[in-house]
């Protein structure tokens, strides 16, 4: 995928070798649940009856509860960001996806009138503090709302080629997205909601963590359709089989487990690449309902 090189406007905190933070300009955070275009799947479709099909459109003059601005990073230095971004091109290849991404997400949320910031990129080699806890390579590429990162130990992607057979420049992109999907599923209230109803709901817990992880993949492929004329060919087919080796049922079958679908928390291989296909198809995040019953039960 051919990505222009990130700017200053990308935010990155480098914890390999014990590196301070830093990064570029950040915009505010509001306590709006969101407007327009973008869609916030009502979680309580499947727990309390209410309707699933609403968008933000309807829910324009709804007002979320203002959530407190993550800390602010160390100041930038000169030449730190470049240096971070530069140490390895798996890190050049993520700080192009951020910028991309932000370049992508932040019109929609200007289009909508929904506050928005950008995410920060952390990087950590083997361990590293977030501020959702402790960073573990084991943990692979997560995001964390608490303090809006996507942590990444760029040795992760190394793993995708030499153990699940899943490498190449998209399906690294394809990474990144999935975990910036999270970031706009946090700024719009989704995940909020998703943790809401799974404290009142254990037993759904595990499958609204997959209509979760689902829509993440489908916001991924919402970043590709509006970048489509960065993509070179193959790069479809190394996202999709991306998202078809780190599908649950997979991953169980490659580490000697009989795959259970109650145990599945990202979703299977099948709806993996269903909903990553859905977003590279439309376009279009409204989408990305894989929380209606209808949309679940179309991928299952």
């Amino acid at each position: 995928m051919r990505l222009d090189d990130f700017d200053n406007s990308i935010e990155v905190e480098d914890q390999r070798g014990g590196v301070g933070g830093f990064g570029g300009p950040m915009s505010g955070r509001g306590g709006k649940i969101g407007c327009g275009s973008l869609i916030i799947a009502l979680v309580g479709a499947l727990v309390f009856g209410i309707n699933p099909l609403q968008t933000l459109g309807a829910l324009q003059n709804m007002q979320g509860a203002s959530s407190p601005a993550p800390p602010q990073t160390a100041p930038n230095r000169a030449g730190s960001l470049a240096e971070s971004c530069s140490v390895n091109a798996f890190s050049h290849e993520s700080c192009n996806a951020l910028a991309s991404l932000n370049k992508t997400w932040g019109p929609l949320f200007q289009k909508a009138g929904i506050d928005f910031r950008a995410p920060k990129l952390v990087f950590y080699s083997r361990e590293g503090q977030s501020g959702c806890g402790e960073a573990q390579s084991a943990m692979g590429p997560f995001y964390c709302p608490a303090d809006q990162g996507i942590y990444i130990d760029t040795d992760f992607y190394t793993e995708m080629d030499k153990q699940l057979d899943a490498g190449g420049d998209f399906a690294r992109a394809y990474v990144m997205a999935h975990e910036y999907g999270h970031h706009v599923q946090n700024l719009v209230g989704t995940s909020e909601q998703v943790t809401e109803a799974q404290r009142r709901n254990p037993p759904m817990a595990n499958r609204l963590s997959v209509m979760l992880e689902l829509q993440a993949d489908c916001y991924a492929g919402v970043w590709a359709a509006r970048n489509k004329d960065r993509i070179e060919p193959g790069d479809i087919e190394e996202g999709l089989r991306a998202a078809h080796q780190i599908g649950d049922d997979t991953l169980m079958a490659s580490a000697g487990r009989t795959p259970v679908e109650a145990a599945f928390t990202h979703g299977s291989s099948t709806q993996r690449m269903a909903w990553l296909r859905k977003g590279m198809e439309t376009g279009n995040e409204d989408a990305c309902d894989t929380f209606s019953a209808r949309s679940a039960k179309g991928t299952e």
